[in-house]
């Protein structure tokens, strides 16, 4: 209990670190943001076409990274229209860039044409929007809601899981892993915001980018860890009547680490979300901290309620549940962890005609992302098939074991 309440001291700090943003204090709307923006991606083309590629591609990171990212354009986005929108207009900037690579004139003016008129759009609806106490309140509630979402998953289910296969003891690790993650996203906020220019946003995609990839790898090692024991928390309940599974000092850090990534990850981005929230807001900040506060009850509400589900739940579709969930995760952090290196110019883009964006599962419209969420998803389904084939063995071993001792249960 003590760890629990630690942590939420440290999320608590984490939010007062947020110092309000002074960037977007030279504009008093995003119409004017997007006229600098505008001039800055038509003078890209011009470079482009007079022969410099590379200072056209630099041009267009400047508008992304300079203006959309740095002013906080693109977390307002997110937090007043929605994350599909967001990552449509983010997706626009690769593709410029990759058709002035590809030395396409056409499909180059085209994008950045596109990419003018999504930005003017986004800048007129944002705009048109009046600031009221009601829509800052829910800004600020999407915001915590939707980004401490995954990690709340991750870190409960990891939690839940302990307590229900009888290894309480070691949930103090997975708190402090959370703990510790939380300090690092304050570390990494105030970092990010002490830097500027362009390479600042690009690190930053960067470092999400592979804590994701990360998380992914070690998500994938909990999810087969956990759907593995399924079985022979079986075993153990049919055999001896109770719950007697071990973790090892090995799964124990994976368990830790994987809660680590999932809230380092959110951490920083969430601050850095709720310093542009604030740096936009003029009259309502009060309500900002409220819809903070209210979606952090939300948080909670979702951990206890995973937490009263395990009690509830018999062992092994618990286990097998839990399992599934963090499968879905990991592939949905594949997925956006490929995509913050696309934005961090570390990995191509190639369009996916059809397919629309699901950014809550981390689907974008891109072959980057969906061919590796496929070969992922396969291996998944291929490795709970295996786990399932080995507890069916240990189910006929265990019906066998008893066949041959009857009166072994009641003895024991």
């Amino acid at each position: 209990m003590r760890i629990r309440i630690l942590a939420v001291a440290a999320l608590l700090l984490a939010f007062s670190n947020i110092f309000p943003a002074t960037a977007f204090a030279a504009y008093e709307t995003w119409n004017q943001v997007v006229d600098d923006m505008e001039a800055i991606l038509d003078e890209s083309y011009e470079v482009y076409a007079s022969g410099d590629v590379e200072g056209g591609k630099d041009k267009v990171d400047e508008a992304y990274f300079g203006f959309y990212e740095k002013l906080g354009y693109e977390k307002t986005v997110m937090a007043y229209i929605s994350g599909e929108r967001a990552a449509k207009v983010e997706y626009e900037f690769s593709f410029a860039k990759k058709a002035m690579t590809a030395g396409d004139d056409a499909a180059a003016r085209e994008s950045l044409d596109n990419l003018i008129l999504y930005l003017r759009e986004d800048a007129i609806a944002l705009d048109g929007k009046k600031e009221s106490a009601a829509g800052t309140f829910a800004a600020s509630l999407l915001i915590i809601t939707r980004e401490g979402f995954e990690a709340i998953i991750v870190v409960g289910a990891i939690v839940a899981y302990l307590v229900k296969s009888g290894n309480a003891r070691h949930t103090r690790a997975v708190y402090v892993g959370s703990l510790i993650a939380l300090a690092f996203s304050v570390v990494m906020a105030i970092a990010l915001n002490a830097l500027t220019g362009a390479n600042a946003g690009e690190n930053q995609e960067i470092i999400e980018g592979f804590t994701m990839l990360a998380a992914v790898a070690v998500l994938f090692y909990v999810s087969n860890w956990m759907v593995s024991k399924a079985e022979s928390a079986v075993w153990v309940n049919y055999i001896e009547g109770m719950v007697e599974a071990s973790v090892t000092r090995g799964s124990v850090f994976s368990l830790a680490f994987a809660a680590f990534l999932a809230v380092f990850r959110e951490g920083a981005e969430t601050i850095l979300f709720y310093q542009a929230l604030l740096a936009g807001t003029d009259s309502y900040t009060n309500m900002v901290w409220t819809g903070l506060g209210v979606g952090c009850v939300v948080l909670v509400a979702i951990y206890v309620l995973i937490r009263v589900l395990s009690f509830r739940l018999p062992l092994k579709p618990f286990f097998l549940g839990t399992s599934v969930l963090l499968a879905v995760m990991c592939i949905a952090f594949l997925g956006s962890g490929i995509k913050e290196l696309q934005e961090g110019n570390m990995v191509s883009v190639t369009s996916a005609p059809g397919v629309g964006t699901v950014d809550i599962l981390g689907i974008y419209p891109t072959l980057e992302t969906l061919v590796p969420q496929i070969i992922l998803l396969a291996a998944t389904i291929a490795t709970f098939a295996i786990q399932m084939r080995r507890g069916k063995r240990l189910r006929a071993a265990a019906a066998a074991g008893q066949a041959a001792d009857p009166g072994g249960q009641a003895g024991a």
